[in-house]
């Protein structure tokens, strides 16, 4: 049985850096970025990886049945039975996708979602910070303001839907992602291996 933990959280609240840490550390855990698998597919150059990109380089939501299929295969695929994937749900429709799909596999079980929260203040700074330091070529086309408010109406616009569905089903977990990184972090292990 795989064990799946999904975590949300706005531009820059660190969902990536916190599970790609928790998963370097603990062999028997996997992570994989929604953002991360479908930039992979971009660079590929691949024709899907092309109209990926069109979604992307606007900061738009990539159709749902290309994110539905991009990870029930890396959940499949994947080498060990506990995966972290951020970055998804992203809208209410993701959501609902994914559990319809979830009642009919025996292999995956959905064990938590878990909320990194942080006030959309800290969001910018840190978007805006990433963005400023990144060296030549590391830049992320969806690093600016304009692109910012955008991601971030996408996430805030359906969060309450999914706060109340994945709370009705006791699945939601928040953790203060406001704080340094470790703590965020121990927190976030603590409560993923309590649940494996």
């Amino acid at each position: 049985m795989k064990k799946l933990f999904l975590i949300i959280g706005a531009p820059g609240s660190g969902k990536t850096t916190d599970a790609s840490i928790i998963a370097g550390k603990n062999e028997n855990i996997v992570h994989y970025s929604t953002g991360d698998m479908l930039r992979e597919e971009v660079a590929s150059g691949s024709e899907l990886g092309q109209t990926i990109d069109g979604f992307i380089s606007k900061g738009a939501l990539v159709p749902l049945n290309i994110i539905i299929d991009t990870i029930i295969s890396a959940i499949k695929n994947a080498p060990v039975d506990n995966i972290l994937i951020d970055g998804y749900p992203r809208s209410t429709e993701q959501m609902i996708a994914l559990d319809e799909l979830l009642t009919t596999e025996d292999e995956i079980e959905l064990v938590s979602t878990i909320e990194v929260r942080v006030s959309q203040d800290v969001a910018k700074d840190r978007i805006l910070g990433r963005a400023a330091d990144a060296k030549p070529g590391e830049e992320r086309s969806d690093d600016s303001i304009e692109v910012f408010y955008d991601r971030m109406k996408i996430y805030t616009d359906p969060l309450a839907e999914i706060q109340e569905f994945y709370t009705k089903k006791n699945l939601l977990t928040v953790i203060n992602g406001e704080r340094e990184l470790e703590p965020i972090v121990a927190e976030m292990e603590e409560f993923i291996k309590s649940n494996i």
